[in-house]
């Protein structure tokens, strides 16, 4: 076992080392692409150097998918931890017949976030060439130890210290150029874990201070859920199963959930333990107790038992009308995109369940084209019946947001590495949004500190993004 697993360890590290080595050659012998002559330049603020960092940030980390992830995951039914490796992170194909469903966890999107950027069109080989600086820091999993072993426990406020101190000793101008006000990395994980106070006693279990360390505030850290408050984060989509790599593929799973007959009218998926205390969730599990399976469906997500299984949960998807979105130990829900790409309508019953944080992603300004809001309280203190309200909206108007949905599916998918170039050229996906967006907001900033206006760092206009959500 020890030496299958090293072997895959290997594999992984060597694509990842491959695929730097050929973007950095490319970049030695074409330079950066060239300005059309008499025409702009088509790199011009897309710049995007990748910091080269040790092993001990990035690949070695994979090495705890053999111990902590059985750890993290004691009554998982999923996959064997380590295959989640496979696919630089997207994890093994669900069956062998398909080419866009793996069985993906969320805590390998570091890596794989790592591998996509490497196929940027606009990479710079050194730091001053570039407009922005991104870390390949796969900080999830570097927490892993802090969050799951006692010993470490009362350490956790440690974590992210001695990538700071590499930064601040091996090459200090490239941060200092800018106060690193253009670095950025990826978090796979909410902020709340990551924010807990250095002087909190008894430390909070199961969290860090990665967050708060002041070495790092002026990076730009990419969440799958941010605060409310933190100008430098910003979410990005929990990824799916899905990752399509060629754009017929992509269509034709769209014609799918287009096609496909709705048969319920809700579906809640997500565990079914009943809640100590009255909730929404206890209040939408006590409703569709006595509703038939036409009017709710309920997939019970328990033990994780739908994480890398889309098969348990995808197919009652693409039968419902509306997927409610309830709130859980954090606002957002993978089971939002889940829905999205399912075609399924989400319900929210809490503006922060997603329109707080996609900006990039959903623009906010059309959630009531693609989504319905029902206030929690009204349902769980009040006389508001969830099948009721969804009950009364008109199939024509049922039709329209379908068609909604199925628009912004492209914007939350992460597609495969090495995708074909007329997936590329077609649509933007997760990750094309969120480099966008991530070189918007560096580029405002660095704008703000050379104009002598550094007060303007801290507004957040350009979170949203303004194509009126067109791929």
């Amino acid at each position: 076992m020890a030496a299958r697993l090293l072997l895959l360890v290997v594999i992984l590290c060597s694509a990842v080392i491959i695929a730097s080595s050929t973007s950095q050659n490319k970049n030695k012998n074409n330079s950066l692409p060239l300005p059309v002559p008499d025409g702009p330049d088509p790199c011009a603020g897309r710049r995007i150097h990748i910091r080269r960092l040790p092993a001990s940030f990035n690949t070695h980390l994979l090495l705890y998918c053999a111990t902590a992830f059985p750890l993290a995951d004691p009554d998982s039914k999923s996959v064997p931890a380590c295959t989640s490796l496979a696919n630089h992170g997207l994890g093994p194909r669900t069956h062998n017949g398909t080419r866009s469903w793996y069985r993906t966890d969320a805590r390998l999107l570091e890596p794989f976030f790592h591998r996509r950027l490497l196929e940027h069109d606009c990479l710079a080989a050194r730091p001053a060439q570039a407009d922005a600086v991104f870390l390949p820091y796969y900080a999830a999993l570097d927490a892993l130890p802090y969050v799951l072993h006692p010993d470490l426990l009362n350490s956790s406020a440690l974590h992210g210290l001695p990538l700071a101190r590499f930064l601040a000793r091996h090459q200090p101008r490239v941060l200092a150029r800018r106060h690193g006000h253009d670095h950025f990395f990826l978090l796979a994980g909410t902020a709340w874990d990551y924010s807990q106070p250095h002087d909190a006693d008894p430390r909070w279990y199961g969290t860090t201070s990665l967050l708060r360390l002041p070495e790092l505030a002026n990076f730009t850290v990419l969440t799958l859920e941010s605060r409310a408050w933190p100008w430098q984060e910003h979410a990005i989509p929990h990824p799916t199963s899905f990752h399509p790599s060629s754009l017929p593929r992509l269509r034709s799973w769209i014609a799918r959930a287009r096609r496909s007959r709705r048969t319920a009218l809700m579906l809640y998926a997500g565990g079914v333990s009943r809640p100590s205390r009255l909730n929404i969730r206890g209040a939408i599990l006590a409703e569709c107790a006595n509703r038939t399976s036409a009017v709710c469906t309920v997939v019970d997500c328990s033990a994780a038992a739908c994480g890398l299984n889309p098969v348990a949960y995808m197919r009652p998807m693409l039968n419902a009308n509306f997927c409610l979105q309830p709130p859980g130990d954090s606002p957002s829900r993978r089971s939002t995109f889940d829905a999205i790409v399912a075609g399924c309508i989400p319900v929210f019953f809490e503006h922060a369940a997603a329109r707080m944080h996609y900006g990039w992603h959903l623009p906010r300004g059309r959630y009531d084209q693609f989504s319905v809001t029902i206030p929690k309280e009204s349902v769980v203190m009040g006389d508001v019946r969830i099948a009721d309200v969804l009950a009364a909206v008109p199939e024509d108007k049922v039709a329209r947001m379908r068609e909604r949905v199925l628009e912004m599916a492209p914007r939350v998918v992460y597609r495969r590495h090495g995708s074909a170039a007329d997936l590329r050229e077609a649509t933007k996906d997760a990750v094309d949004l969120a480099v966008e967006g991530v070189l918007r907001r560096i580029r405002r900033r660095v704008s703000a500190l050379e104009s002598g206006h550094p007060d303007a760092i801290y507004e957040l206009q350009d979170d949203d993004d303004d194509s009126d959500g067109r791929t």
